[in-house]
């Protein structure tokens, strides 16, 4: 059988199993008896290119199939600090998973800062190696390097986020429509978009430090990102209309 590397982001953990993508997603979003129910994002990761990150001889050792001949779920071969280690370039598809079991791949692409709008505020969702929701007037790429490049106070080594839907409070944070952001505290979401509006000198504001876990999949404004300085890598999400035709079973399940 094959073996597989996926690196897991809530919570982060690099994994080796014997199940493919699809088996693997619902694996841990459903557990093996139906009894667990959970949303699971992850990527798969190219074992070739990581072969000297880890111990080979252990996982051959342990990621191999049971006594009954069925394939080897799950085995743990980091928790701590994994994203810092694998190379961006490393990194395959990007899978999320619902939490009836539904998965959607989401492919690499390539990105075109010169495409990013420069006007606009943007809603971040941090999700591995930490988590707050940010509220900022940079640009995905920007945005990315400002943490990870030593210019700030607060570095990172690397960083997995998420861009989320503003509306027209993009433009608008105080009297703009907030009837399709379905955000727990809309009002606090404004003040903090207004006061980026205001103060041109402040590019980050914090709008929640704890993420729930829940990612709100039909929020998602142009897709993930993750990198570190000036490498970054895009996994655009569909548009609904879009998703609906792609993967119908995952659009009625999010």
């Amino acid at each position: 059988m094959s073996k597989y590397i996926y690196l897991t982001c809530t919570p982060e953990a690099l994994v080796a199993s014997m199940l493919p993508p699809e088996g693997f997603g619902m694996y841990l979003s459903t557990g093996t008896k139906k009894r667990n129910k959970g949303q699971v994002i992850f990527f798969e990761v190219d074992l070739s290119k990581i072969e000297n990150l880890i111990d080979m001889d252990s996982l051959n050792k342990r990621c191999v199939a049971k006594e009954d001949g069925s394939p080897k779920s799950s085995v743990y071969l980091s928790v701590y600090r994994v994203l810092e280690t694998i190379p961006v370039s490393a990194l395959k598809s990007l899978y999320l998973t619902a939490d009836n079991g539904c998965i959607l791949e989401l492919k690499k692409a390539d990105y075109n800062k010169s495409q990013e709008p420069q006007n606009a505020l943007h809603l971040y969702q941090e999700l591995c190696p930490v988590t707050p929701l940010v509220a900022s007037g940079l640009p995905p790429s920007v945005f990315l390097k400002r943490l990870t490049d030593g210019s700030t106070s607060i570095v990172l080594p690397k960083l997995f986020f998420v861009e989320l839907k503003l509306g027209e409070l993009s433009t608008n944070p105080l009297n703009g429509s907030a009837e399709q952001i379905p955000y727990s505290n809309v009002g606090h979401l404004r003040d903090c978009l207004e006061i980026l509006k205001g103060e041109y000198e402040k590019h980050m504001k914090t709008v929640q430090r704890v993420f729930s876990g829940l990612l709100l999949y039909r929020t998602i404004e142009t897709g993930f990102y993750v990198g570190a300085k000036e490498e970054i890598a895009f996994y655009p999400y569909p548009t609904m209309s879009e998703l609906e035709n792609i993967n119908y079973e995952f659009f009625r399940a999010i």
